[in-house]
């Protein structure tokens, strides 16, 4: 294996990652937004935790992109 061969498997594993994290945004915003219609009185708390599940999972993205332009 060369090592422009092992760089491009590694680019691909990040983007995997990317994608996986896309996935998992909008399935935590998905179940948040039934949660708000099953019980509308508690949505500002929902949509206060979702933001912050969002920015956590939107930062795994953001990561995986920067070690992606590294590698």
């Amino acid at each position: 294996m060369t090592e422009e061969s092992a760089r491009l498997i590694a680019k691909g594993l990040a983007t995997l990652s990317m994608f996986g994290s896309g996935i998992g945004e909008g399935y935590l915003v998905g179940k948040a937004l039934e949660a708000m219609g099953r019980n509308p009185e508690a949505s500002g708390d929902i949509f206060t935790k979702m933001i912050v599940g969002v920015a956590l999972v939107e930062s795994a993205a953001i990561y995986a992109l920067v070690a992606f332009f590294l590698i």
